[in-house]
């Protein structure tokens, strides 16, 4: 994804809201009973997708979620912690909201798959962005993706380190570098596993982009994955996270080198293969489509359903080394109103939309085109 689709960061101000609710509003939220464990019926327990609850500090609001994501008949969802939020002073962590999320997740007899990033002021330089970390902070990172693998072990299985760092504004507006990366994953790691051997940890979650040789906004996909390679991340990640997003393709369109569209991910298995890394799984973290009216890179609604019904199927039936897909993204806490919002199953009020109700009857093994 190209580096102007980067509306998925929390910008800061959002970030600061969330910091000053954690921190200061905790009293006045209403108690929210769990009730009795919940399991998922589905006939694709690959079907997942990914939350945004990263700013949705209204914990009836946050079971909802859950509660409609198990509804839908999907298993796992991937869902972003910040580390800003978590550790806002050195070595002074708050879960609370993790928490939160994460129980309610578990609750609903969902898997979770924790993204970490966003990096706390006290961790860069004072004119840095939220997402730089310069090599002098990676053990910063490490200590806390290892703090994070210790208190949720046992509630969390799967830990994605970054995303999409092969994209500039992702980076820091640094030069994307894979070796730069592949230093950083391996120590966090070697922290992860250090306290929990048993959480698997995802490495890469690259934009898929045709960027050209030595742009400085981003990196090929394909390219910067065989330059981790060569940096020696073999030994430095479980799973192989992946982004797939579809655009104006239909969803078995064949995948290419100078083509992005759902399949392309075959190219980044095919990478691993050849690094001898074939055992390794793959989980897509994000992808899909979007149902815009006027967006250019956007399909019809009905053709978004049909696109998301066969990607779904297609990783259960046809991708064996694919465990989970999780689609972007399941609800906004608020519009965002632009051709953001159009990623939804559900509106901000929790009304489904017509994807929702397609992928419900998919999930249930209906015909998922209704009475159409």
């Amino acid at each position: 994804m190209t580096s102007g689709m980067k509306w998925r960061s929390i910008a800061p101000a959002a970030a600061a809201a969330l910091l000053v609710l954690l921190f200061v509003g905790r009293a006045g939220r209403p108690w929210v009973e769990f009730g009795p464990q919940q399991r998922v019926i589905t006939t694709n327990p690959k079907m997942g997708v990914h939350t945004r609850l990263t700013d949705e500090v209204e914990p009836w609001k946050i079971q909802r979620t859950f509660e409609m994501v198990r509804e839908m008949g999907a298993t796992w969802v991937v869902e972003y912690f910040l580390w800003a939020a978590h550790e806002p002073q050195r070595g002074v962590y708050d879960w609370s909201h993790a928490d939160l999320v994460v129980d309610h997740a578990v609750n609903q007899g969902l898997t979770v798959i924790a993204r970490l990033g966003y990096v706390p002021e006290w961790a860069r330089p004072k004119d840095a962005t939220h997402l730089y970390l310069d090599e002098e902070g990676y053990a910063a990172f490490a200590r806390f993706a290892a703090a994070f693998a210790r208190h949720f072990e046992g509630r969390v299985h799967y830990i994605i380190v970054w995303n999409e760092p092969n994209l500039s504004q992702e980076w820091g507006y640094r030069r994307p570098d894979p070796a730069e990366y592949t230093q950083l994953l391996r120590a966090a790691y070697a922290a992860i596993k250090a306290e929990a051997p048993q959480i698997q940890v995802l490495g890469g979650a690259l934009a898929p982009t045709l960027a050209p040789a030595g742009s400085e906004w981003a990196m090929d996909d394909l390219v910067y994955l065989q330059g981790m390679y060569d940096a020696g991340a073999k030994d430095a990640f479980d799973i192989l996270a992946a982004h797939a997003y579809g655009w104006t393709f239909a969803a078995d369109a064949e995948p290419g080198r100078d083509s992005v569209n759902w399949r392309r991910v075959e190219l980044l298995r095919e990478i691993m293969v050849q690094n001898g890394d074939g055992d390794k799984q793959v989980m897509i973290t994000e992808g899909g489509w979007n149902d815009h009216p006027r967006w250019t890179k956007a399909v019809r609604p009905a053709q978004r359903v049909a696109n998301s019904v066969a990607a779904y199927d297609m990783v259960l039936g046809s991708w064996p080394w694919v465990d989970a897909v999780c689609l972007w993204a399941f609800r906004y806490p608020r519009p965002a109103r632009t051709y953001q919002d159009y990623y939804t199953f559900v509106d901000g009020d929790f009304r489904p939309k017509p994807i929702y109700e397609a992928l419900q009857r998919y999930a249930a093994g209906q015909d998922w085109r209704g009475d159409q």
